[in-house]
């Protein structure tokens, strides 16, 4: 290994602490894009030139892998760690809030003279201290939660001509989704500068809904594809449309040579496999296409599944002069690797005590390690580790998957090695069976057995502090603060299971009965108004409900109201510390109880 290290810093100066030949970084994560929703993995309907170009300017890497679901990814590759150990590994329920004594991708940057950006969809949290303008990121423009037209979100976002957050402010922008945050990152990318830049553009495209100009869906719809992939692969059309755009302006301003520009995807296709949860042996590339089924590259499984197709994503890392283009890495490499690997290609200040969990890849991208490791999968090249990683679909409460089969209320999980691949006790070889086809677990009871306990030394690693609430800080440096509905902890309500909404039109179903609680932490002792709604501010409309009750720790406040009102406020002394804030709306026909939508906390000043 010390001969590649050498060969990584001949690369940079001995001080390289805020010297202005570092090079900029450019981040792309696109929302729920598989492997195989590229016209380069061999999508027969998908033409994607410029990302075609990308690939093969880039270094592969060919077995890449994320987390099955939105959030989880983006936690991790902002933290170089599990997202299980940094409290943000599921998508609501506040669990998609990063543990604010978490160090991001951004602060190390930041702290390394580098001027931080950040445009299009965090989903790591959206009030103080977990929205991005505290972690690390100096310019954003970006939507909240996890789409730019769900709840905590201005009701009328529909992906064209919505309101974004400027740096926290409100703000109309004009045009689609996706031209917008390009257009952000070509403004900031262009701007004249002595510092190096880092941007990160985690897209909302292509995530549902799957909302694009007809123009681009189209064709598609033409050839025979159903109108969800039709519109799916047209938002791909126009993402591959803004990359060339993106290579014109990083031409006009001299930036090639000098910029690294990193591309991945968040986890497996949403659209792009017609049976997810299927083998998808009939899909395999080079076989007859059946367009029914869709494309997903001969992998099994799709968005949401610890099987391959859930969470290996294409990953491109293009610099010129400097990683060799259309080289391809088959070594196993994830998402929690970049950010050591930025550590030290960037030659940043690394001011944390947490280890990473990733680690450095550089070495496989500035030699040539991994070069033909394919045909070598039986061993392991000098120099680089028999790595073994683990996904987990993992929700409100830790629980350990089970050795055998995936029980009621166990989460699916993977092991990945460079052999192996254990989904759920099945074992697949992975050099033989790429396909996930066949379990041989039976006949290797010896892997599954040193898989399993190695997984639950990692279990039991992650969530050594039994994976605490990441509350909402209340009394701080933002007031008021919001959350809502899409942020609770799920309780039961009477018979009815424990539930979240996250869509706008869920808003208004009366038919839905739902509680849960939230998480705080009160910073400053003091008297607090706290309003609760069921619709929020720019859309608001009758509660429909006679009697509201609000519970903050051991005091509980009760009210009776119209069934007219919109909103209804209460008045609370709270101490410092942490607490659970719950309500309860009384419905006026039924006389049952759903808990209020959003929630606004206000400390007197």
């Amino acid at each position: 290994m010390f001969k590649y290290l050498i060969s990584i810093l001949c690369l940079f100066p001995a001080s390289t602490s805020f010297a202005t030949d570092r090079p900029n970084v450019i981040v792309i994560l696109t929302d729920d894009q598989g492997y195989g929703d590229m016209g380069c993995h061999g999508n027969p309907w998908l033409k994607t030139p410029n990302l075609d170009r990308l690939a093969a300017e880039s270094v592969q890497l060919e077995d890449y892998h994320v987390d099955p679901i939105c959030t989880p990814t983006r936690a991790a590759l902002m933290t170089g760690r599990y997202c299980t150990r940094v409290g943000a590994c599921d998508v609501i329920q506040g669990r998609q809030l990063l543990q604010s004594d978490e160090t991001t991708m951004a602060d190390i940057f930041e702290r390394s003279g580098y001027r931080t950006g950040m445009f299009g969809k965090w989903h790591l949290g959206d009030a103080w201290p977990y929205a991005t303008r505290f972690r690390g990121f100096q310019t954003v423009v970006r939507h909240l939660a996890g789409g730019t037209d769900e709840i905590s979100n201005p009701s009328d976002n529909d992906f064209f001509d919505d309101t974004y957050y400027h740096n926290g402010k409100p703000k109309n922008s004009q045009g689609y989704c996706t031209d917008v945050f390009f257009n952000e990152l070509h403004q900031f990318i262009s701007r004249d500068s002595d510092q190096p830049f880092f941007a990160y553009l985690p897209l909302n495209a292509m995530h549902s809904p799957h909302t694009v100009a007809e123009k681009y869906s189209a064709p598609f719809e033409a050839m025979g594809h159903p109108e969800k992939r039709s519109k799916f692969y047209g938002m791909i059309i126009n993402f591959d449309e803004n990359l060339g755009r993106l290579f014109e302006v990083m031409q006009e301003h001299n930036l090639n040579d000098n910029t690294i520009l990193v591309f991945m995807g968040d986890n497996g296709t949403a659209e792009g496999n017609g049976d997810p949860k299927g083998s998808g042996a009939s899909i395999v590339h080079g076989n007859p296409i059946n367009l029914e089924a869709g494309f997903n590259s001969g992998m099994r499984g799709a968005k949401g599944s610890t099987y391959e197709g859930g969470h290996r994503v294409a990953c491109f890392a293009r610099w010129p002069g400097k990683w060799e283009a259309g080289k391809q890495v088959h070594q196993l490499t994830s998402h929690r690797d970049w950010l050591p690997t930025f550590i030290d290609v960037c030659g940043l200040q690394r001011d944390q005590k947490e280890p990473f969990d990733g680690q450095s890849i550089a070495p496989l991208l500035v030699s040539n390690l991994g070069q033909d490791a394919q045909a070598e999968a039986a061993s392991t090249p000098e120099g680089w580790p028999d790595r073994t990683l683990f996904i987990q679909r993992q929700s409100d409460t830790p629980v350990l998957g089970k050795r055998s089969g995936n029980g009621h209320n166990s989460p699916s999980y993977a092991i990945l090695t460079e052999k192996w691949r254990m989904v759920d006790g099945a074992l697949y070889d992975h050099a033989s069976d790429p396909g996930q086809n066949h379990d041989v677990a039976a006949d290797h009871p010896d892997v599954v057995e040193e898989l399993y306990q190695n997984y639950q030394q990692h279990f039991a690693d992650v969530f050594a502090d039994g994976q605490p609430f990441a509350r909402f800080q209340i009394g701080g440096q933002e007031n008021p603060t919001q959350f809502t509905v899409r942020d609770w902890h799920p309780v039961k309500t009477g018979k009815a299971a424990g539930r979240v909404i996250w869509q706008q039109s869920q808003l208004g179903d009366d038919s839905i009965f739902i509680n849960g609680f939230w998480a705080i932490n009160v910073i400053q002792p003091g008297r607090y108004q706290i309003r609760l709604t069921r619709h929020p501010d720019d859309a608001p409309d009758s509660m429909k409900a006679t009697v509201a009750r609000l519970q903050i720790g051991d005091q509980i406040l009760r009210q009776t109201i119209s069934p007219d009102a919109t909103s209804v406020q209460f008045e609370m002394d709270l101490p410092v510390g942490p607490a659970r804030l719950q309500g309860w709306l009384t419905d006026q026909k039924t006389g049952k109880d759903r808990g209020p939508y959003f929630v606004n906390i206000r400390l007197h000043r």
